[in-house]
């Protein structure tokens, strides 16, 4: 049986808070267990390479990772959660520079 995609979310920011779009996407199993998700940051005004993506945390490819302005990195998975939590942190830091 496929994967069944439970969330696909887009929240538009303002351009007077900062612009952009947060993006959520999670898929899950015939058993409620998570198997992809997508958490990304996307502002094309800040950075056009990555498709726009500033920071996203996904894993596609058959691992888990971390982009970055367009680089990308390895991340150890714990829980989705944790990944939430990552991101989470990640964006509130970003968005306290502006």
């Amino acid at each position: 049986m496929a994967d069944n995609k439970i969330i696909d979310e887009v929240h538009h920011i303002a351009s007077k808070r900062g612009n952009g779009q947060l993006r959520r996407e999670i898929w899950i199993d015939s058993k409620g267990n998570i198997t992809r998700y997508n958490l990304a940051y996307i502002n094309h005004t800040i950075h056009n390479g990555d498709n726009g993506r500033i920071v996203g945390y996904d894993n596609q490819h058959n691992h888990h990772h971390r982009h970055f302005f367009g680089k990308v990195t390895s991340v150890d998975f714990v829980s989705f959660e944790d990944v939430e939590n990552l991101f989470e942190t990640d964006w509130t830091a970003l968005r306290s520079t502006k």
